[in-house]
């Protein structure tokens, strides 16, 4: 373990206050319940300063996450109110699959925390075939040429600057959206799903995370021969830096394909990112946006990134080797409590919201704000921290 960082969380699991993040989970699940008629049938995008929502447009892939909380509140609590706000959004979901142009490597973020979460837990057939026509859409991105599935489309016809920029592209995002395509190789026995999961989770390991566990946010191909060119970002300072939610979605990726898989080089992998990510946090419990953020740049944390790795470490602690386990356990229990510490808005009267504190997109001045997949990630990492098993991953 690296000592520098070690000392801020060498706690033993009996230290653990577990009492404080069931408390919180508890004010997640009444913010949800309270800002019910606030919020009615729309789908949180983004903070407003007043702490309050903006909003998706159609086929947004930020659309799935307040389903996804809302799934979650039902599953602990039996309320059937979430249960039917999360279903009564499926026309959203639905739209996604009748127009092509809003499809792309988002589709697992959006149909797992809608339709198979819907699926999982009420055995609603409609759900089900929502989600496998999302899942053979998504397998219908893949590139065989370079192994890997395409990240964004050219939405607009003659739009040649777009199609240069997204076409030979994959993205660290992409890792969480293939557990759609392994949920679909359960339900149908169909190879192709897992077959495409695997190679793009391979081509990923080879290309997106660093020698040293730190990672690129894209990576692009020769579109024609799959031949790899370079690693680059989109959201992150540089080319060269490590973009601390990239990061976390690789992390919490690779940890979750091992949990579908079994194939040990994915929690190898999912183990190698954590242990970078231990040293470059270097103590610190919200992550910075970027992990290589220039001194003469604006410092802005991430809850968002801090919120998907900490549920992806208490993935590694329940899968690992039990000395790795406590120490994963630790440095994901160290997340939760500088999440709850700095960012908790669930305390706060008019707060839609459950953290602040989350950077969108900083270089195009979307910092400093509420953002739904923290919050889904929050809810998730407090229920992992209590044992929780059953997800829709």
């Amino acid at each position: 373990m690296n000592t520098q960082a070690s000392q801020y969380y060498s706690r033993r699991p009996q230290s653990r206050n577990v009492e404080r993040y069931q408390a919180a989970l508890d004010r997640c699940v009444q913010r949800l319940g309270s800002t019910m008629n606030q919020i009615g049938l729309r789908n949180p995008k983004i903070g407003l300063p007043d702490l309050t929502w903006a909003y998706c447009e159609p086929g947004d892939w930020v659309q799935g996450f307040h389903s996804g909380q809302l799934w979650l509140a039902y599953q602990m609590t039996g309320d059937v109110r979430f249960r039917e706000a999360a279903r009564a959004r499926r026309p959203d979901f639905r739209y996604v699959l009748e127009h092509r142009a809003m499809r792309d490597h988002d589709l697992g973020f959006q149909f797992s925390l809608h339709s198979v979460a819907d699926w999982l837990m009420t055995a609603d057939w409609q759900a089900r075939q929502m989600a496998l026509e999302a899942a053979n859409a998504l397998v219908g991105r893949y590139r065989a040429e370079g192994g890997y599935i395409q990240a964004w489309s050219a939405r607009e016809t003659g739009d040649r600057d777009r199609a240069v920029f997204v076409n030979g592209r994959m993205i660290a995002d992409t890792m969480q959206n293939l557990a759609l395509l392994y949920w679909a190789h359960r339900e149908t026995a169909i190879e192709d799903f897992r077959t495409v999961a695997e190679n793009h989770a391979e081509t990923t390991r080879q290309h997106l995370v660093r020698s040293d566990g730190s990672s690129f946010h894209t990576f692009i191909f020769d579109p024609s021969t799959g031949e790899p060119i370079r690693g680059e970002t989109h959201q992150g300072r540089a080319d060269d830096s490590c973009w601390s939610r990239g990061q976390a979605w690789l992390l919490h990726g690779f940890a979750q394909c091992y949990v579908a898989t079994g194939n040990r080089a994915h929690l190898e992998t999912a183990e190698h990112i954590a242990g970078r990510t231990e040293e470059l946090l270097a103590g610190a419990s919200v992550p910075p946006w970027d992990f290589s953020a220039a001194d003469d740049q604006p410092t802005f944390i991430d809850s968002s990134a801090g919120a998907v790795m900490a549920a992806g470490l208490q993935i590694l602690a329940l899968v690992t080797e039990p000395e790795s386990a406590e120490r994963w356990r630790a440095l994901g229990d160290h997340l939760l409590d500088g999440l709850l510490e700095q960012c908790d808005l669930t305390n706060h009267p008019t707060a839609q919201g459950l953290l602040s504190g989350g950077a969108a997109h900083v270089n195009v001045g979307k910092a400093d704000t509420m953002l739904p997949y923290g919050d889904y990630y929050f809810m998730e990492a407090l229920m992992r921290a209590q044992g929780h098993s059953r997800f829709f991953w």
